[in-house]
């Protein structure tokens, strides 16, 4: 059997990064996009590079998406799922003190670069029939005052489910995966009590691993402190 293709943004560290090694360590290739060349071609050279494709580029420029698909197609054959998994947040939360820069560039990230990602791998997770993951968030389940970040997570738990529904109609299934607080390098401190990278690695690869009548539309998950 041909092996899969996971292509992942936001895949330099953090949940991307494990999510890659979880994804190797079950038998995938990964493809790997992300701004930062050198933590990529480190994670690459930890995989294999047999296994494991060092694909640098901004997710806010489709342009470089959609050379990211073809080269990851070029090398590997088909996509069979994408983790759309790029974000940010910001330094100054609400409106008050917020900065209207600050949320342009987090916007950018979070829902065009979301958007942009689904744009550019389209046709090729409509070939494969295969699978899109977003990473949404426990912000984007309940409302927290003045928070644009959980805001823009809305976005991302509501277009999940909307294209939930336009994949099924061609074999296609697409999940959110909504983390509350993780350890990563999102947040200035260590947050060692709350859940790991790995936490929401293995929930990707369960999604990832639900048989074919199942679709997995949502996995919601919490620090149990």
């Amino acid at each position: 059997m041909t092996t899969k293709t996971l292509f992942i943004t936001g895949a330099s560290s953090g949940i991307g990064a494990e999510t890659a090694r979880a994804a190797a360590e079950a038998g995938w290739n990964v493809a790997l996009f992300a701004r930062s060349q050198d933590k990529l071609e480190a994670l690459v050279a930890g995989l294999g590079e047999t296994r494991a494709l060092a694909l640098p580029g901004d997710v806010t420029q489709i342009a470089e998406l959609d050379h990211a698909v073809r080269e990851t197609q070029a090398r590997f054959g088909q996509i069979n799922a994408v983790f759309a998994n790029a974000g940010r947040g910001l330094d100054t939360p609400g409106v008050a003190e917020g900065d209207p820069e600050e949320w342009r560039s987090m916007m950018d990230i979070n829902v065009m670069g979301l958007l942009f990602t689904v744009k550019a791998s389209y046709a090729a997770l409509q070939e494969s029939k295969g699978h899109l993951i977003l990473t949404g968030s426990a912000a984007g389940k309940r409302h927290i005052k003045g928070s644009i970040y959980g805001a823009s997570k809305w976005f991302v738990h509501g277009f999940g489910g909307n294209m939930a529904e336009e994949m099924r109609e061609w074999g296609g299934r697409c999940t959110v995966i909504a983390p509350g607080m993780v350890d990563t390098p999102f947040f200035d401190s260590p947050k060692p009590d709350k859940l790991q990278p790995e936490d929401v690695a293995h929930a990707v690869m369960h999604a990832l691993s639900a048989p074919e009548r199942a679709s997995v539309q949502e996995i919601f998950l919490m620090p149990t402190q």
